[in-house]
């Protein structure tokens, strides 16, 4: 049927020659040690596309740099030449893994770029993309941010009907239904494929002369559109677009398909699906993306001020000192303090030097390891009572570490805000969350974690006041068009073999309705 290229085959690769990933998921990787002490949470990707342009591969660095929050593990840059690929991939940080011998080897007009995180489990070379194939029309390349939700499903059937994978990636479930069409034409190869998949995804197809972009029917992961100069670029995120000085020019539409084809100039838009319910993820806004990217519109850093000042109306507590846990906090951090008067300070400071591993301490000393991430400037809360903001509190490990950092600088009070509602579900839609069982806000209630943290008191922000702060839409969409399933338990798609990894209340509102929610895997309608 068709072959990943491990280094050979198709154009020019580098893999090292290491061994098939043979994992039970395709998120398979270690939680960088580094961040060993932290619970916060990880996004599965980021993706950056450009076509027409000589310098392709150059201005995919930049864009992946850009992206780089998104992803630490691994990184990838494919481009073609019109006749074949030239790619390169490897575990490690951006500016780790390219450099200039590497990136005069990438030649090309066109190409696709990748950055990944690590979850659980041992980290590969395998699971690095873009992921390159060969199938009878040739050389094809994918990169992807986003889960599929029916992944297992379709592997299975795919299984049955003869496909032998090399990876669990559900990435190569959709390279299989591509490969297994029975069109030609790559364009409606991709449409049949992506009409059999349920769950999150921003896409980017690449053969020897066309790039294709999609995004998912409920538009859950961040995908926009740009040009520089005659150039079309894709991303996850906007800042991408900055980094190289390109314009941008709109988000893509959920469920729509972008073709581009070498010596046809044009940017032609396609639909594979019609527009579900709309869901982009919350989390998004709240922790994911750059402070500097605007989503459907909406600034990130003005929208996580606004939450801030939100939990200022909602949970104001007399202080004085406000401080934000960096860096994704910092914004909501100034919201607060401007909303209340009380001044903002760095009472909390990022190591950014420490680099990509250390040396694990003892266990009598594990939890000093804190301070290798994270210090308290103890001269601003010395004494002082600190109202700490931080985005979410996922098992509490983390809460209590800082709290307890704060303490030892000699805090007199440490209140903590959450800028976000009680994170009570998994997600199963490109982000990294711990079972139920070990997300502490589906465990206890506000009080028992106030206390398990050790927090003088402690706040959520309400759910109607992030969807209020956020402020996308006009408010006539349920959920204002974002997936809060993490907060209130109601998921965009089906779960398919995923429902025992979460509550028995469980709804699916697929449809743009908010009047109607799916209740049972028999699709039993019932009224909200």
């Amino acid at each position: 049927m068709f072959d990943e290229v491990n280094g050979s085959g198709g154009g020019r690769g580098a893999d090292h020659g290491r061994a098939l990933w043979s994992g039970d998921y395709y998120n398979e990787g270690v939680v960088n040690d580094h961040d060993f002490f932290f619970d916060k949470l990880r996004e599965e990707c980021g993706v950056f596309g450009v076509f027409g342009h000589p310098e392709a591969a150059h201005l995919a660095y930049y864009g992946l740099h850009a992206l780089q929050h998104r992803g630490q593990e691994s990184a990838g840059i494919c481009v073609s030449d019109g006749r074949e690929f030239h790619y390169h991939r490897d575990m490690g940080l951006v500016k780790e893994i390219f450099n200039t011998e590497i990136m005069s080897g990438l030649q090309g007009a066109m190409g696709i770029a990748h950055v990944r995180y690590s979850t659980s489990g041992e980290s590969k070379i395998v699971n690095a993309q873009p992921l390159v194939f060969k199938y009878r029309e040739g050389d094809l390349a994918i990169a992807t941010n986003g889960n599929l939700v029916n992944a297992v499903e379709l592997r299975k059937r795919l299984e049955r009907q003869g496909s032998i994978f090399q990876t669990s990636s559900d990435t190569e479930v959709v390279a299989h239904l591509i490969a297994r069409s029975q069109h030609d034409d790559i364009v409606d190869a991709v449409r049949e494929a992506l009409q059999q998949v349920d769950g999150a995804y921003a896409f980017l197809f690449m053969t020897r002369d066309k790039l294709i972009a999609a995004n998912d029917p409920h538009g859950l992961r961040p995908f926009v559109l740009g040009k520089l100069g005659d150039a079309y670029v894709f991303a996850s995120e906007t800042c991408a677009f900055d980094a190289i000085g390109a314009q941008h020019v709109r988000d893509i539409e959920p469920g729509e398909l972008l073709v581009l084809e070498l010596g046809k100039p044009e940017l032609r838009s396609e639909r594979f699906a019609a527009e579900k319910r709309r869901a982009v993820c919350a989390m998004e806004y709240i922790y994911f993306a750059r402070p500097d990217s605007d989503i459907d519109s909406v600034n990130i850093h003005s929208a996580r001020k606004r939450m801030g000042r939100q939990l200022a109306i909602e949970a104001f507590i007399d202080a004085d000192v406000v401080t934000g846990v960096p860096d994704s906090s910092i914004s909501a951090a100034i919201g607060y303090a401007e909303q209340t008067g009380i001044p903002y300070e760095l009472g909390l400071i990022k190591n950014r030097y420490m680099g990509r591993t250390f040396i694990q301490p003892s266990q009598a000393l594990r939890e000093q390891g804190v301070k290798m991430k994270l210090s308290a400037v103890r001269k601003v809360v010395e004494g002082k009572r600190v109202v700490m903001i931080d985005d979410s509190i996922v098992r509490g490990t983390t809460s209590l570490r800082i709290v307890n950092l704060l303490r030892e600088a000699g805090a007199k009070e440490v209140h903590v805000r959450i800028s976000s509602p009680p994170f009570m579900n998994p997600c199963f839609y490109g982000i990294d969350t711990p079972d139920r069982k070990e997300l502490i806000a589906a465990q206890k209630s506000v009080e028992e974690i106030r206390q398990a943290i050790n927090a003088d008191s402690l706040h959520f922000l309400s759910h109607e006041g992030l969807l209020a702060a956020i402020g996308r839409g006009d408010g006539q969409e349920f959920n204002r068009g974002m997936c809060t399933a993490c907060f209130d338990n109601r998921y965009p798609t089906e779960l398919y073999g995923h429902r025992s990894l979460v509550s028995e209340d469980v709804r699916i509102i697929s449809e743009k309705s908010p009047k109607l929610e799916l209740r049972t895997e028999q699709s039993a309608f019932v009224k909200a």
